[in-house]
């Protein structure tokens, strides 16, 4: 990642990990971007220091950088560094499950 994000609160970036593409009779099949599922999968880039409780103590993240993430199809923003590379920041509870491999 060319900038650096750091993330406020129960906020994770994530890159979102592209599903590959279908082959047809040997060749590629190529789908135009708005045909193409939105990916559902990506890995933990930055993780903030976790949200508050009633009394102002942080709360830990369950989740690290480094890990493989299954997050809610339409959560988070969407961003693009200016190389055009796309993240996504969303808030840990949009992530539904850590691929354990």
């Amino acid at each position: 990642m060319g900038i650096k994000i750091k993330p406020l609160g129960d906020r994770v970036v994530v890159e979102p990990i592209e599903e590959d593409v279908q082959t047809f009779a040997g060749g590629k099949l190529v789908l135009p971007d708005t045909a193409k599922e939105k990916p559902q999968q990506g890995k933990v880039l930055a993780v903030g220091p976790g949200r508050r409780d009633e009394e102002g103590k942080r709360i830990p993240m369950d989740v690290k950088v480094g890990d493989t993430v299954i997050y809610a199809k339409y959560s988070g923003t969407t961003f693009k560094t200016p190389e055009g590379k796309e993240f996504l920041i969303l808030k840990e509870s949009d992530i539904l499950a850590i691929v354990e491999e």
